[in-house]
This record gives structure tokens, C-alpha cells and sequence, in this order.
């Protein structure tokens, strides 16, 4: 047994000497540890057998920022246009997802969806939802108040929308899962290893992180908060500068759970790309409620009062942040008096729900989404891939990113598979 342990502590010295010495080369190397660059990873052993793949992450864990602090809702594609890459990834993602879960067992519920009109004025945009939901193939349903009552004792509208196929999961356990089946398949994983460089080169492209430098012949850059920035450290200047909105939520007391049943939202402003305040049941059984949309002092300020004076001099130096400030300041006062308001908070959500109050609400983690604007000031509304001879640049990949994290990947990997053969 002693020989057998001194063989295996050899074999380990052996590996992490080959992993972080300089030179070290790979087929793909994958930068970000979130959903959607582990789903990437796993898509790519599959698609490619045999292949050497490195995925490097600066956090000691996977799906550490937007992967973990999200709703957990399985989208069903009911908002997105026809023909978006939102929509088409979202319609397949929903129905893989629940049977990844599945077959991985996985939590996972599927709840149904409740799309709440709450005064006259919203009704034609809940029409035009059901309209589209149908020009997707979903099965949906008009509900009138009798019927929203059925379903959801305590909520009351006008009419609402019920999408079936929604659902609940636990995304961070999802991408774990992701990163557990890719190095079961072969590929390389190095956590703690921020990128400090990169270069690209004709043969390919040389990456420089915390934990040593490897060589790969394709870069997928996946760093959600940070993907413009290792971008532009590859020396390619991004259509779009990411600017960070905290979304904010809290979650009912438990004595005021048995308020919702499963999942209710408002009408979404189609002017605005953010949902709205909604009531979400988790899979632990908590109801979350929120998030409003504020923007955030640093690309990880995940609390109102943490400031990173590099992220504040770049969001507000950039001309596409005033250009949406002119545009969109009342909807963003409007957002930051919630942000200070637990009464205001929960008056939003009480259109949903007239019995909530502030009583009922207590404070739950907050997320920050990783938004791309375009320098005109508008907000990239659907996924923004970009290529170069050596390198893919997801440069926005927002909800339903994590719902669509397979069928992503997997564009992403074919993607990768055409660059190198």
C-alpha cells in the first residue's frame, strides 16, 4: 500500500509539473468556469474525441458569480422573437435541460409558469406573449382571474399567461456536473489560475495565467463579467464594453411562502431587457423575490456600498453608458429607489401579490448580470459570439444562457471543431 501511495504521489507531482510548466500546449483552451464555459468544455469532449483541452478559472471553484447567483428558472423561450438565437437556444435548452437533470439526478421541478397582466393596459403585451409562445410551438393557455386563482390562490390580474414547460433547478450544480463529465472525458481543469496574457500567434495562441503559461491552438473566451476585458488582453477590440447591473433580491419569510406556489412574473417592458420583480420558488423551497436592476460600482458588486474604482472609471468613461442613461433614467430611478426601499420593493411585487408586504420580505444574495452595450447606449439583447482566426469571444450570453447552457456549447464547439479542421 505504501508503494502504491508513493507511485500515485509520484504520478500527481508528475502531472501538475507537466500542467503548469511553460510550453504546456493543448488543442482548446476554455477561460471561464461558468455555466456556459463549462458547457462548452463538455460539449467539446464529446464532439471531439481525443481532444487536449484546458479550461482555466480564476475563483478556487466552478459557477462561483452568474452561474450561482441567479433565479434557477428553466426558461421556456416564451419572450424571445422568432429567429433569435435567445429563442432557438432557450426552446431546446429547456426541454435538455430538465433531462440532463434527469438523467444526472439532478434537482429539477417542472412548475409551470404564471405571466401576470395586472391593469388593461398590459393585456395587448400578454397577447402578443401567447402569440408568440404559439409561433414557438409552446402550449400555453389564457387564464382569466377565476383561473389564476385555481393556480395561484393569492395572485391576482387581469389575465395571465400560463407556460407549462418552466421550471426550477439549481444551475450551479448543473454546471458542476458539466466539469465533473469533461474530466471524465479528458479534459484539463486549473482553477485559481487568473489570465494575466495573451498572445496570438499564427500556430495559435499563448496563454499566460497564475498557475503557469500554455499554448492551444484555439482560446474560447467564456469569462461572463470579464469577457470583454481577456478580449481586449488578446489584443481584439469587442463590438461591446460589459457594464454591470446588480440585480437584487429578497426571499419570503417562511410564514409568508404559502403566498406563491411556483413561478410568477409581470409583463415584461419590451423596452427594457430585465423581467421585472417576480416571485420564483427555488428547489430548496425558499421564494425569491426580485431582482431589480441597478447598476453595479464593480464587476463584482454584489453589495450597494462595494466600489472598484477600475470597473466605476470604465463604465463611466465609456460614451454608451450616458447614451442609455439618456434614454432609460426615469426606468433607472425608478430602480435605484428600490434598491433603498424594502416598502418599495415590495409594492412591486404585491402587483402581483396584493396580501405581500414588507413584512414579509427578508434579504437574500444578490448577482450581477454581465450586460454587453453597444457604444450607441443600447443593450445587447441577444447572444453576441465573435469570432477571430484563433479565437471565439462570448461577449454576451444573458438569461436563458444557463436554461440554453448545452445547446450553447455545443454551437460554440462546432464552431471550434470547423477552426481546426
Amino acid at each position: 500500500m505504501i508503494k502504491a501511495f508513493r507511485r500515485a504521489s509520484k504520478r500527481l507531482d508528475r502531472d501538475r509539473r507537466q500542467r503548469e510548466a511553460p510550453g504546456v500546449r493543448y488543442d482548446v483552451i476554455v477561460v471561464g468556469g461558468g455555466i456556459v464555459g463549462l458547457a462548452t468544455a463538455y460539449a467539446l469532449t464529446r464532439e471531439w474525441a481525443g481532444a487536449r483541452l484546458l479550461v482555466v478559472e480564476k475563483e478556487g471553484n466552478w459557477g462561483l458569480h452568474q452561474t450561482r447567483r441567479n433565479s434557477g428558472v428553466i426558461h421556456s423561450g416564451v419572450y424571445y422573437p422568432p429567429g433569435s438565437l435567445k429563442a432557438s437556444y432557450a426552446l431546446e435548452g429547456s426541454r435538455r435541460m430538465v433531462e440532463f437533470c434527469a438523467e444526472h439526478d439532478l434537482p429539477y421541478e417542472v412548475t409551470g409558469k404564471l405571466i401576470v397582466a395586472t391593469s388593461s393596459r398590459e393585456l395587448p403585451r400578454l397577447h402578443r406573449l401567447y402569440e408568440r409562445g404559439r409561433a414557438h410551438g409552446l402550449t400555453v393557455e389564457l387564464l382569466d382571474p377565476p383561473a389564476i386563482a385555481e393556480r395561484e390562490p393569492h395572485v391576482r390580474g387581469e389575465a395571465a399567461l400560463l407556460v407549462p414547460t418552466a421550471g426550477i433547478t439549481d444551475f450551479r450544480r448543473v454546471a458542476q456536473k458539466y466539469a465533473e463529465l469533461a474530466e471524465r472525458n479528458g479534459a484539463e481543469t486549473w482553477l485559481k489560475a487568473r489570465v494575466l496574457k495573451i498572445v496570438e500567434r499564427p500556430d495559435g495562441v499563448v496563454v499566460q495565467t497564475r498557475r503557469g503559461e500554455a499554448h492551444a491552438r484555439v482560446l474560447v473566451n467564456c469569462a461572463g463579467l470579464y469577457s470583454d476585458r481577456i478580449a481586449a488582453l488578446a489584443g481584439y477590440r469587442p463590438c461591446a464594453r460589459i457594464v454591470p447591473f446588480r440585480g437584487e433580491y429578497y426571499e419570503l419569510v417562511p410564514g409568508a411562502r404559502r403566498l406563491v406556489r411556483n413561478l410568477v412574473y409581470p409583463v415584461p417592458d419590451p423596452a427594457f431587457p430585465f423581467l421585472g420583480v417576480h416571485l420564483t420558488r427555488m428547489v430548496d423551497g425558499s421564494v425569491h423575490v426580485g431582482p431589480n436592476a441597478v447598476l453595479a460600482l464593480a464587476r463584482e458588486g454584489y453589495h450597494r456600498f462595494t466600489i472598484r474604482p477600475r470597473d466605476l472609471v470604465e463604465t463611466l468613461g465609456y460614451p454608451g453608458f450616458w447614451r442609455l442613461v439618456r434614454r432609460h433614467w426615469r426606468v433607472g430611478a425608478g430602480e435605484m429607489a428600490r434598491s433603498y426601499s424594502r416598502r418599495l420593493f415590495a409594492r412591486s411585487a404585491a402587483r402581483l401579490v396584493p396580501e405581500l408586504t414588507d413584512k414579509d420580505l427578508a434579504w437574500s444574495p444578490a448577482g450581477v448580470r454581465a450586460q454587453a452595450l453597444l457604444p450607441d447606449g443600447r443593450l445587447a439583447d441577444d447572444f453576441v459570439i465573435e469570432q477571430t482566426r484563433r479565437m471565439i469571444h462570448v461577449l454576451n450570453a444573458p438569461s436563458p444562457a444557463a436554461t440554453a447552457s448545452l445547446p450553447i456549447g455545443e454551437a460554440i464547439a462546432r464552431r471550434v471543431v470547423g477552426m481546426l479542421t
